[in-house]
């Protein structure tokens, strides 16, 4: 029997759990950006998360080689530059739900940067997959009158960022157990890009009981919990039967943008968005048929 058959439907109920807090977290996120300058605000958000985790993760850290977590640490300095970038897309951001789709494009690309940088030969369905997510992207930008918005850029270097970041987690710090690795990324993410809002940032914040509120949320529900669970989840089954159900996030986030703020889509920012997550489905089709065959126990196997 397939290790795909026997993970519990425990796995699956956390990771559905956590696609909806990571959704949330654009919503929070956004609207903390009301009040904080963003590197200040993503930050502090890192850090003060990552500190709640380094409580679980003490115990696990302090046996671990200095070696060991000197990689977690420099790996954390590659993730400061995603979710630099996306943060930034997301203060520049109009719309979150074409957003998410936008950085839902760095599962797709994991396995060209793979191949770019480390010669490996990523699945056919990779290449169909490609000039899917391409189209799909180019009818969000048509979308916006024939030119690349400023956030859509942010985001896409977001992607890729995020890609290159998964290839290295795979190759350099595989060894360190996911929660004290996951602690140590939020730290040095927390600590880089809370430094660099400190040298260079200059917007004034507008605090108040609100801006707090969004902000704890993102802490406590949209990193600390949700990073918690997500490890936990993604040690009760494989990485590929994850990645699936981790790629609803962009579309839990578009439902939450468009009943919190009242975002609607565009015939081509609708068509744009499908046809990525059509792309996403593509490239992960053996584990999405996987899934899809374990949630459906009568269908011919």
């Amino acid at each position: 029997m397939s290790t795909i058959r026997q993970a519990p439907w425990q796995a699956d109920a956390l990771l559905l759990l956590v696609t909806i807090l990571a959704a949330g977290g654009w919503i929070f996120s956004k609207e903390a950006l009301a009040g904080m300058p963003p590197l200040l605000f993503i930050g502090t958000r890192f850090l003060l998360a990552g500190l709640i985790l380094l409580g679980f993760a003490w115990p696990t850290l302090r046996h671990l080689p200095a070696r060991r977590i000197w990689r977690g640490i420099w790996v954390g300095f590659l993730f400061s530059a995603a979710i630099a970038f996306w943060v930034l897309g997301l203060q520049h951001s109009s719309h979150l739900g074409e957003s998410a789709f936008i950085n839902s494009l760095g599962i797709l690309l994991v396995p060209v940067v793979a191949r770019l940088l480390f010669g490996d030969r990523p699945p056919r369905s990779t290449w169909i997959a490609l000039p899917v997510a391409l189209i799909g992207f180019a009818l969000l930008s048509l979308n916006a009158g024939f030119r690349v918005e400023t956030s859509q850029l942010f985001m896409v270097c977001a992607a890729l960022c995020f890609a290159l970041l998964i290839n290295v987690n795979t190759r350099v710090v595989r060894n360190i157990p996911a929660l004290p690795l996951t602690t140590l990324q939020l730290l040095s993410v927390g600590s880089v890009l809370t430094c660099l809002s400190l040298l260079f940032e200059h917007q004034p914040m507008a605090l108040n009981i609100s801006i707090l509120g969004w902000f704890i949320a993102s802490v406590l529900l949209a990193s600390s919990l949700r990073f918690f669970l997500q490890i936990k989840a993604q040690g009760m089954t494989t990485p590929s039967h994850a990645a699936v159900i981790l790629m609803l996030e962009a579309v839990w986030t578009a439902l939450l943008a468009a009943w919190w703020f009242g975002e609607t889509m565009a015939p081509l920012q609708l068509l744009g968005c499908s046809l990525i997550f059509a792309a996403l489905l593509i490239n992960r089709w053996y584990w999405v048929r996987k899934v899809i065959l374990r949630w459906l126990p009568g269908v011919q196997r």
